[in-house]
């Protein structure tokens, strides 16, 4: 097919919004903690973008998405540096844009993906850990393999498993592998209701609100073309959003006497990761009982790992991302429709029993991937440098104590916290400046 000059418009547009997506997420995350750790979020998410985008453009996209050798397990190295990658033709992935351009549009995924779980690692993980964790490790152990399996024509997409724009490759690894990692990071000091208040409300909303506005492109450009899918996806992906956020208001509000505007961002947030997977395959009406089912599930679960098991997940990653998507991959199996889109492997679609074991069986794989492979490599990481930061450095803040900056001008308290900074590491003999 040539090349459309109408679906590479539309996609130019929503790369750019996933794009959006990516500061919106440190917006959201840094409202939601306390103020002295604000910077080191902003820091792990733009230097996680910078190194991400380097990774995926040398070697990632040809490990995803190039040509397969090894038997649907992972993409050989043809495409490093993009060679060979067309920029006036398409690729089979995508027929009617420029090769470059489906390039760039999994490359926001490719960025964004592993830092969803700086919400999980939030305020007590070494900076120099979370380079080798989020930045490299996590993506090549774990997302540029599941991209290959499902959406790269692996193994897993050999047999079926379907995933509109990430359910499986995103969420539900990214959720089970920030239940791991919080696990082996451990609770931060004086874990409780006490260090949960959000410094600022309207920052996160703000942050939420783009990720909103982001999600469209995100869910909506995974069908690689302008016209009526990507319409239909539109409309479903905002109100599983809308249902789950009213959802979680519903059930904050009978649990605390009081409606909650950070139960109303999180579960909107919920419905749009939960969404994802089926955003390209079900009804608008379907949507509306999927939005249902995320939003009580991944409430639930939040009550379940934060207040009954104490697993200090900092932002909730593993249950507004991890059992949303899940949710939204399994209800493929129940509710997508030949009617919304009539593709399929070898025919099938797919709201059947045999989908609907199909599907499960992928996020099974995704489950166990994200968690036993999260786990691991935390393990190890451990092991070798550490990955958590001294009680002192948690007490003072990541912001003075691993970036030397702070969030809000104000001079005075600044002055007096960095020299309280120095003088510890003097009397560790730890300062490495000039002594006079």
């Amino acid at each position: 097919m040539a090349i459309d000059t109408g679906d590479t418009a539309w996609m130019l547009v929503a790369g750019s919004l996933v794009l959006l997506m990516i500061p919106a997420l440190g917006l959201f995350e840094s409202g939601l903690l306390r103020k002295k750790n604000a910077v080191s979020v902003f820091m792990q998410i733009f230097f996680g973008l910078a190194l991400l985008s380097v990774m995926w453009f040398v070697f990632g996209f040809s490990l995803a998405f190039g040509p397969d050798e090894t038997g649907g397990l992972m993409g050989n190295m043809d495409w490093v540096f993009l060679k060979g990658v067309p920029w006036g033709e398409a690729l089979d992935y995508a027929p009617t844009i420029p090769g470059v351009l489906f390039v760039k549009f999994q490359l926001m995924f490719a960025a964004i993906i592993p830092l969803l779980l700086t919400g999980t690692i939030a305020e007590r993980m070494k900076f120099s850990a979370f380079i080798i964790f989020i930045a490299t490790t996590w993506s090549i152990l774990i997302y540029y393999p599941l991209v290959h399996w499902v959406w790269g024509g692996g193994w897993l997409a050999e047999i079926g498993v379907v995933d509109f724009a990430g359910g499986i490759v995103i969420h539900t690894s990214v959720g089970m592998g920030a239940l791991a990692a919080a696990l082996v990071l451990g609770r931060r000091r004086f874990f409780g209701p006490a260090i949960e208040i959000p410094h600022s409300i309207p920052l996160a909303v703000v942050g939420s609100s783009l990720l909103w506005l982001g999600w469209f492109g995100f869910n909506t450009g995974s069908a690689l073309a302008s016209g009526s899918l990507a319409g239909n996806t539109v409309i479903v992906t905002h109100m599983a959003s809308s249902v789950s956020a009213l959802i979680w208001v519903g059930l904050s509000w009978m649990r605390s006497g009081k409606p909650s505007v950070v139960a109303a961002i999180n579960g909107a947030i919920a419905g749009l990761a939960g969404i994802t997977p089926a955003s390209g395959f079900v009804s608008v009406e379907h949507s509306f009982v999927i939005g249902i089912a995320i939003g009580i599930a991944s409430y639930s679960t939040l009550v379940i790992f934060k207040e009954k098991l104490k697993i200090d997940d900092a932002l909730d990653v593993s249950s507004v991302h991890g059992t949303a998507g899940i949710i939204g991959a399994l209800s493929i199996g129940i509710f997508a429709s030949t009617a919304v889109n009539p593709g399929g492997p070898n025919g099938l679609l797919f709201g059947n029993p045999e989908q609907l074991g199909i599907q499960a069986f992928g996020v099974g794989i995704a489950a166990a991937l994200g968690f036993g492979g999260t786990y691991i490599i935390m393990k190890v990481l451990d092991f070798l440098i550490g990955v958590r930061v001294s009680p002192e450095v948690e007490d003072a803040g990541l912001d003075i104590s691993e970036h030397a900056e702070r969030a809000y001008a104000d001079e005075e308290e600044f002055k007096l916290e960095m020299d309280e900074y120095v003088k510890e590491l003097e009397e560790k003999d730890e300062f490495f400046f000039n002594k006079k």
